[in-house]
């Protein structure tokens, strides 16, 4: 049975713990975690159970009841030649004793002695899986099962060639968006090793990377903030309560990395919500979208600027120190699936949308640079290669992955390959290693593909420069948000 990666992220070499650590619970946590749950299913348990009565009226699954009425149905004879009264019974198969049948085995007394086992014990090497290398990549993806949704947490080594699952996290609800950070709301101000998982909830869940085996977040953003009171002498269904973040699914996730305390989320309450973690809450809610926010991206360099994309066909650029009067929005054919900054020239960022276009913009500019027609339905994935200048590869709904080349603003297809892996939902490139991509889909779950083994992509990219980017500081600045004119509004139609 297929189970369906909705989201993947990567997390550089050198960050994780060389032994995470484990969870230890001790009875009054374990009891604790119990409740809690208990407490947060206890409306839904109510009308699940087999054979309830409900309004007075005993209620039990009707294709038990047929199976019961057929077994009372068989005649006794008909169960006679099965001999079902001596069935445990064991047959008596002659003289032969157990002495004979183990003659010509030889029976050691550990497997240090029998020469046959090379394997002596697996212990080692279990322990050298658990051990995260200076050299691992670390792979996260969103996996949905039938009956629960998990965090898988894959360790990925370029050049052992290696590529396992380290340990999984049980996830509370579908799970839509990833994004690797390092900021610790700890007073100690140390570097973590966390991931923001965005939802079907309005509640984004933030775990340790670092610690195996955890059954809660180390912290979360938004969720319900106070109930209020019922005035007496009325009566009402459910009392009014005051939401603190989004009221609907978190769809993408963007992080600071000038501002490491900063988080912004993409929702389908047609929001995007600044979050301050270092306080546990939102600093600011922007409301220029019409219609669910499906992706959100910082700037690379820029701490200010942000860009979104939403179901209402526009991308919108914003200045966070003034955002609602400074702003600038394009439109588009289509719904806008993903977006992401040209890191390689800081004023351009790409747009997808669900017709399969491709927009490349410069935010001073109300024209694209180019437009491409680069798949036959929804382009889910739009990831530029981390230090190959001009090198994006797409995936889409069609179920192929593209490269191109668009160095000098002029597409080129390089290679395209379906990945057998039916509808694609999302791509993610390496950022150690530029050529190596991470994509899932519905089928077959989360795969790696080094994309360097094409003999065209090496023709191509091969032999270019490669751009490694230490910091913000290597790159001019140039505020892109601050030179947009106040809000404007450009149309974008294919």
């Amino acid at each position: 049975m297929s189970c369906p990666v909705t989201c993947a992220a990567w997390v550089r070499c050198g960050v994780a713990k060389e032994t995470p650590d484990k969870v230890q619970l001790s009875e009054e946590e374990l009891n604790r975690l119990i409740q809690e749950t208990q407490d947060g299913l206890g409306d839904g348990a109510g009308g699940s159970d087999e054979g309830q009565t409900a309004s007075g009226v005993n209620v039990t699954t009707p294709g038990r009841a047929q199976s019961s009425h057929k077994d009372e149905d068989v005649p006794d004879d008909e169960l006679d030649e099965y001999d079902l009264d001596n069935y445990d019974e064991e047959e008596c198969t002659g003289d032969l004793k157990l002495g004979d049948s183990l003659a010509a085995l030889t029976v050691y007394g550990s497997n240090d002695h029998d020469p046959y086992i090379t394997l002596k014990t697996t212990d080692q090497y279990e322990q050298e899986d658990f051990l995260i290398k200076p050299s691992d990549n670390l792979v996260l993806c969103g996996r949905v099962d039938k009956d629960y949704c998990s965090l898988e947490v894959h360790v990925y080594n370029h050049e052992e060639n290696s590529f396992y699952v380290h340990h999984d996290i049980l996830l509370p609800a579908y799970p839509l968006s990833l994004e690797w950070l390092n900021f610790d709301p700890s007073p100690d101000e140390s570097l973590g090793n966390y991931v923001a998982v965005g939802n079907m909830t309005p509640v984004i869940d933030i775990w340790d990377l670092d610690i195996v085996e955890s059954l809660e977040p180390v912290f979360s953003l938004g969720g319900k903030k106070e109930k209020k009171k019922k005035k007496k002498g009325k009566k009402s269904l459910s009392s009014e309560e005051t939401v603190e973040g989004h009221t609907d699914a978190v769809l993408d996730l963007s992080w600071n990395k000038q501002s490491r305390n900063v988080l912004a989320s993409a929702s389908a309450d047609n929001t995007v919500v600044l979050w301050d973690m270092s306080v546990g809450k939102p600093a600011a809610s922007l409301t220029l979208h019409t219609d669910k926010v499906q992706t959100v991206q910082f700037h690379p360099f820029e701490t200010q600027t942000l860009i979104s994309g939403s179901y209402d066909k526009s991308a919108v650029l914003y200045d966070c120190r003034n955002p609602q009067d400074n702003h600038r929005m394009w439109r588009f054919s289509g719904q806008v699936e993903r977006v992401t900054w040209n890191h390689f020239s800081p004023c351009n960022f790409l747009a997808s949308t669900e017709d399969g276009f491709v927009y490349c913009l410069d935010a001073r500019s109300d024209k694209p640079l180019f437009t491409l027609k680069a798949h036959d339905e929804e382009v889910s994935g739009l990831q530029l290669s981390s230090q190959i200048k001009g090198c994006l590869v797409t995936s889409s709904a069609d179920k192929f992955v593209k490269i191109w080349d668009i160095l000098g603003d002029r597409p080129s297809l390089i290679h395209s390959r379906n990945m057998k892996m039916g509808v694609l939902f999302c791509a993610a490139c390496c950022p150690d290693f530029p050529f190596v991509f991470a994509f899932g889909g519905e089928q077959d779950g989360l795969r790696v593909w080094d994309i360097s083994k094409v003999s065209a992509v090496n023709e191509v990219f091969g032999n270019r420069e490669r751009l490694v980017l230490a910091s913000a500081n290597s790159v001019a600045s140039s505020s892109t948000a601050s030179s947009s004119s106040k809000d404007s509004e450009i149309p974008m139609e294919s």
